[in-house]
């Protein structure tokens, strides 16, 4: 049996991270990872997000079968199909696609090499998934990084105990589960001793970190409360005490759960980046009501200040859904007027996509796809115009970078793979700190003193 394997990662961090591991454990079983074309064993990891996420996941899917068909790839290579689109629709996609070896759902990323030796074996079952997924993360599973070795996402928790009315997550994931603080802890010294320059923390909803553990439980709404039992605020406070010259950035962060404790936890952190990923998804009270989010506008707006106020240049990213279903034009002129009052240093607008199982798949006042894109195209198109001109106001300051490739940086307000890039001088070593100066900006792309850039043809 050659016991060699590929992997294709598709969706978000904590995507990556279950990678990550299933690369781990086929690497710890003895499997060597070879490109695609060459793989005894081909492991595609779905996300099943959104509908593009889907639509990505089963062309990705397709291509490899006609990849092996088309003698492209070993004739006996063997495909599963990992992750939430395997975890969501297996048995459809078992009639969808019987030319995959079988499909892996999110709970079973730790067996991927006893089922990919099945697969070999030609003894495999069609579908290996739970009904519920109840996986927590922890430190005792391999492990093989994706990203490259200077940063590493940790994922503190998994699922997540909200249920808004747009998203699916939950019927995949299962309610939030919590990792034991010591737990993530040793993970986090782990990737430092091994020369990582910065943390990611990322879960479903990393500020109800912890909350799941609560004597007494926890309200969907509650606050971040370190008196109460672990929490994200005493998690970095734990972190940032550690030896080192690090970075600790926070991802996926839910506006219900801020509190005056988190805030000052990320005003006094030296080691946490000054940067919130906060999605707000809407400002309308109506829509968010709609949405159900557990906040409202007045909510929201006097958080955003308070972050503003007690954090002096934090940089905050959000997203924003458009076209719920009733939202109307009121609704929408409101989001608008929000984001030019609020200047989000970074931003992202999606539409809303009509997720089959969820609550706003079913609700009347379905907005035409026509005027989903327009509105959402109209909050793009303003969201850039504020990003070229807050690049502009940095042109003349200083930073602080993380040289993540020859010539490529990012900077506080930056995460891996969804921010802009800074440009700086190619001779920067790579996976280390650097000061620079910023000369020039281009929207979210800054240039920095040295920085190679390619001139425009005529």
């Amino acid at each position: 049996m050659t016991k060699t394997y590929a992997l294709i990662s598709l969706g978000c961090s904590k995507n990556q991270v279950d990678s990550e591991v299933m690369s781990g454990v086929l690497q710890q079983a003895g499997y060597r990872k070879v490109e695609p074309q060459e793989a005894a064993v081909l492991v595609v990891n779905t996300c099943a997000f959104i509908d593009p996420a889907k639509q990505e996941a089963i062309d990705t899917t397709f291509a490899a079968v006609r990849a092996r068909e088309n003698g492209e790839a070993p004739a006996d290579q063997k495909i599963l199909v990992a992750g939430c689109l395997s975890q969501r629709y297996a048995k459809d996609l078992v009639k969808l696609m019987p030319e995959v070896d079988c499909f892996l759902g999110v709970d079973r990323i730790g067996e991927v090499a006893e089922i990919a030796a099945k697969c070999q074996e030609g003894t495999q079952e069609k579908i290996y998934t739970t009904k519920v997924s109840k996986l927590v993360p922890d430190f005792g599973m391999p492990r093989a990084l994706i990203s490259p070795p200077h940063f590493a996402y940790v994922k503190i928790a998994e699922g997540c105990n909200h249920a808004c009315a747009y998203c699916a997550i939950p019927r995949i994931r299962g309610g939030h589960r919590s990792r034991a603080m010591a737990n993530v802890l040793k993970e986090v010294r782990h990737w430092l001793e091994r020369g990582v320059k910065e943390i990611n923390l990322i879960a479903q909803d990393t500020t109800y970190y912890g909350m799941d553990k609560w004597e007494g439980g926890a309200e969907k709404t509650s606050g971040v409360d370190s008196s109460r039992g672990d929490s994200l605020a005493g998690l970095l406070r734990a972190i940032n005490a550690l030896p080192g010259d690090f970075w600790v950035r926070v991802l996926y962060t839910h506006p219900a759960h801020w509190s005056r404790e988190l805030i000052d936890t990320f005003a006094e952190c030296e080691k946490v980046v000054k940067y919130v990923d906060i999605p707000l998804q809407h400002i309308s009270a109506h829509i968010l009501e709609e949405q159900r989010r557990k906040t409202d506008g007045d909510y929201i707006r006097t958080l955003l200040r308070d972050l503003r106020a007690a954090v002096p240049g934090i940089g905050l990213r959000t997203t924003f859904i458009s076209g719920l279903p009733g939202e109307t034009e009121e609704d929408h002129a409101e989001l608008r007027d929000f984001i030019r009052e609020f200047r989000f240093e970074r931003a992202g607008v999606f539409p809303y996509s009509k997720e089959e199982g969820t609550l706003a798949a079913k609700m009347p006042g379905q907005v035409h796809h026509s005027t989903k894109k327009r509105r959402a195209n109209e909050l793009s198109m303003l969201l850039a115009g504020i990003a070229d001109e807050i690049g502009q106001a940095q042109v003349g300051t200083r930073m602080r970078v993380l040289v993540d490739a020859p010539g490529l940086a990012r900077g506080p307000w930056d995460a891996p793979d969804v921010d802009a890039a800074i440009h700086v001088d190619p001779a920067l070593p790579v996976g280390e700190f650097a000061e620079v100066e910023i000369e020039d900006s281009i929207a979210y792309e800054l240039f920095a003193a040295g920085a190679e850039v390619e001139e425009e043809e005529n």
